[in-house]
């Protein structure tokens, strides 16, 4: 069976970006830290560019959009152990991996899915590296000397 915690690679375990308050988003944040504007949030969330707020009366579209753009900010932090600075040139860096797109790009073009998978990707692979390394460096034996 391959590894159950896998199945839960999809969604941060640590807030290091500070998105999340007494566990409410602060969807001002997320706007900031990704540089969107209203209009972007509109056509992300297909609300009128009118009705994006940010408090309790947050369309329910906006709200999740920006949970997944603040989620896929969040397993980007982890990669960079809390790096925010590390963090946030990733975003809008172009990435030859994402057709010379920035991931800051690929969510304002509705490629939210996408990137996340290949987010998803890329730290499963990294986490599977990291538990292949010791056994390839380890310390030679009587044999093998």
């Amino acid at each position: 069976m391959k590894n159950s915690s896998a199945l839960f690679a999809t969604v941060s375990q640590t807030d290091h970006l500070g998105f999340w308050a007494n566990q409410t988003l602060n969807a001002r944040a997320v706007m900031d830290f990704m540089n969107l504007q209203k209009s972007d949030v509109a056509r992300l969330a297909q609300v009128a560019s009118a009705s994006v707020r940010y408090d309790q009366k947050m369309p329910k579209e906006v709200q999740e959009r920006l949970e997944e753009i603040a989620n896929v900010c969040a397993l980007v932090a982890e990669f960079f152990e809390g790096d925010v600075s590390k963090t946030a040139l990733w975003f809008k860096a172009l990435n030859p991996q994402l057709g010379n797109l920035s991931p800051r790009d690929m969510i304002r073009y509705g490629r939210y899915k996408k990137l996340l998978q290949y987010v998803v990707a890329a730290l499963n692979d990294n986490r599977e590296s990291a538990a292949a390394a010791p056994a390839s460096h380890a310390a030679p034996t009587a044999a093998s000397a």
